[in-house]
């Protein structure tokens, strides 16, 4: 029944690094972020107006994304999944998450 996956910093970690909106990710485990395969690995987030930027390197993913902010801080971060699209970032240290978008092609 349960389709998403919470991960915490046992799979992905996440810190904040530098500016408010510049983050580090780390995945363990390969990902998708809007259609684009991520291996595992260190990414910087970033967010522009509604798209978070994702790169390593050359690889660079972009995905409309929801920032929205919880009425309660997150004790850690963690990313929810659906196989292996990112659906959610959730900011550890903060009351912010990244809500992504489903890519245009998904089907149900």
């Amino acid at each position: 029944m349960v389709k998403n996956i919470l991960l915490g910093l046992g799979s992905i970690a996440l810190a904040v690094a530098g500016a408010a909106t510049s983050y580090k990710v780390t995945f363990s485990t390969p990902v998708v972020v809007n259609g684009a395969q991520l291996k595992p690995g260190d990414y910087q987030v970033e967010l522009k107006e509604n798209t978070a930027v994702i790169k390593q390197g050359k690889t660079v993913a972009e995905a409309p994304v929801k920032v929205e902010n919880s009425d309660r801080k997150f004790d850690r971060s963690a990313v929810r999944i659906d196989g292996s699209q990112v659906e959610e970032i959730r900011l550890g240290g903060t009351h912010m998450r990244l809500v992504f978008e489903k890519p245009s092609n998904a089907t149900n």
